[in-house]
């Protein structure tokens, strides 16, 4: 699988809630697990398949308390295993820092010297 992503993407493993629209009124929610994250987006592993591009909403926990959003649409959405596994694509306006809210368990994928997906490896 040819890898292509421009970003570098950090492995997390974090509960976070995910909510999505399907057409214009049927409003989903779901836990899921962050796997990993970038600047530009994320892939979330869920119970559910969301649709492609379907508007997206990424809640992640903080420390303040109230969640820090990142609003996209889903860009895949593969079955794997014992879930679906859902990519991200964060609004332009809407990129993910570090600074303003840090995953737990991130992990650079440098580290392994590659920038591929565990589950391509």
């Amino acid at each position: 699988m040819t890898e292509r992503r421009f970003e570098k993407r950090l492995l997390c493993a974090q509960l976070v809630r995910v909510e999505w629209t399907i057409g214009s009124e049927r409003f989903r929610t779901s836990e899921a697990v962050l796997e990993d994250i970038s600047a530009v987006g994320g892939c979330v592993q869920v119970d559910t398949p969301i649709p492609l591009g379907a508007p997206v909403e990424l809640l992640i926990d903080t420390e303040r308390g109230s969640p820090a959003r990142y609003r996209g649409q889903s860009c895949y959405c593969a079955f794997r295993d014992f879930g679906y596994f859902v990519g991200i694509r964060f609004s332009d306006t809407n990129l993910w820092n570090r600074a303003t809210v840090a995953p737990e368990h991130l992990l650079s994928l440098d580290f392994f010297g590659q920038d591929t997906h565990p589950a391509q490896l």
